[in-house]
């Protein structure tokens, strides 16, 4: 019996010594925490579904990884959620409900180190952004010095418009003085007795222009370069009438193509997913946007416009259609009632980028009008673009209806698609 008490005293100090070594060693991993280290593993596995100040997929993880003190159980959790969820751990449990029983992505290959290091990239950027002042959201006036107010320039101008009045006054005074001046001396003005110097420069005026009255061919050369000159006015003037070249409104949300189709690389029909099918190309639904916009650049000012007009709240990521409204877009490229033009037409069958029509949309930051759009262009790119019917549904009727013409067989207008709806129901 004494043996037997004697070994249990040894086993139990040796468990002690273990558990606490075990207990040093853990608290010194989490004393050693790089939180440089967690930050490379945090934007690259964790930042498309979690931030740290704010909801997105999943939770901020500032105050969820504060107010949760139990480093062992988040291990666990970011490692492989799934296995606490199946284990039923209460925690688990109540975090998975919260988000609609949405899976978070398991991390087995992270060790405990990395894992550490996340808490402690997550928990230091909190503390800094508690720290920092708070300024409002896209305020302009906290932004940004707006520069001098409208007032400070227009009382300059009125300093200055005063200051020329006041120099008229003084000059009229010291001439009126002078005369006074010399009337007191006996001297007798009399500006009819000589003419001043501007009298004499009227006079040489008008005698050059009775001169040049009076030379015919003179006149007649004048008369004609007005007439040329007018005519070409009137015609360019004409010309141009309705042709909006250059053209370029400001839009209710700055949109830059020359960051989106240039720099990212996104196909235009992304976008204005029209032009391949339809008549016309289509403005870009918000909820287009919204598939990237809804994780990137959420700060944005201008973000923010389109999260209004959907009645869209970034924080709890929910919609209220009774505070949506419609974003008033102002048309840049416009085409009179009378012309027919059918984007998928050139699109998808002519095979027509849409550079040929819109110019360099991928340079422009603001959208303008590239091309005239006139009658004459129109028919020009007609005359010089070369049609490709072969491997082309869409010239195959065209094809099928030039053999039969060759071999004197009929040709009727339902062969060349006359009987087609499109044809008078557009």
């Amino acid at each position: 019996m004494r043996n037997f008490s004697l070994i249990f005293k040894q086993f139990s100090r040796s468990v002690l010594i273990i558990a606490g070594f075990a207990f040093w060693g853990f608290s010194n991993a989490y004393a050693q925490a790089d939180p440089a280290k967690g930050e490379a593993i945090f934007k690259s596995k964790c930042t498309a579904c979690h931030k740290i100040d704010q909801q997105l997929i999943g939770p901020a993880l500032g105050p969820q990884l504060t107010e949760e003190t139990d480093d062992k159980y988040l291990i666990q959790w970011i490692q492989n959620n799934q296995a606490l969820i199946a284990a039923k751990n209460p925690k688990a449990l109540a975090i998975y409900n919260k988000f609609n029983q949405a899976g978070m992505t398991v991390f087995t290959e992270l060790s405990d180190a990395d894992v550490t290091n996340v808490i402690a990239y997550v928990r230091t950027e909190w503390k800094t952004e508690q720290e920092k002042p708070k300024t409002a959201v896209g305020d302009p006036n906290l932004a940004a010095d707006k520069g001098p107010s409208s007032m400070v320039i227009w009382g300059l101008i009125a300093v200055i418009i005063i200051a020329f009045i006041v120099i008229l006054v003084l000059n009229r005074v010291v001439a009126t003085l002078e005369r006074l001046l010399l009337k007191g001396k006996g001297v007798v003005i009399d500006a009819e007795t000589e003419p001043t110097a501007e009298e004499v420069a009227e006079a040489k005026k008008k005698d050059l222009i009775k001169r040049i009255l009076k030379n015919k061919k003179l006149v007649f050369f004048i008369i004609l370069c007005g007439t040329i000159a007018m005519g070409s006015w009137g015609w360019t003037t004409l010309w141009n009438t309705n042709v909006h070249t250059g053209y370029q409104p400001v839009q209710p949300i700055k949109y830059s193509h020359e960051l989106h189709a240039g720099t990212m690389k996104i196909d235009c029909q992304y976008c204005h997913s029209g032009a391949y099918k339809s008549k016309n190309a289509s403005i870009p639904s918000l909820n287009v946007c919204m598939n990237c916009h809804k994780v990137v650049k959420t700060e944005s000012p201008e973000i923010h416009k389109i999260y209004d007009a959907l009645g869209y709240d970034p924080k709890t990521q929910k919609y209220d259609s009774t505070a949506a409204k419609p974003i008033q877009w102002i048309r840049v490229h416009n085409l009179p009632d009378l012309a027919y033009f059918n984007h998928s037409q050139h699109v998808k069958v002519g095979g027509i980028k849409c550079q040929t029509c819109h110019g360099p949309v991928q340079t422009m930051k603001e959208v303008y009008q590239y091309s005239p759009l006139t009658m004459k262009w129109c028919i020009q790119c007609h005359k010089r673009t070369e049609v490709n019917g072969k491997g082309n549904a869409y010239y195959d009727s065209i094809l099928a209806a030039h053999d039969k013409i060759k071999k004197g067989e009929k040709v009727t207008a339902a062969v060349l698609g006359g009987i087609e709806c499109g044809k008078c129901h557009y």
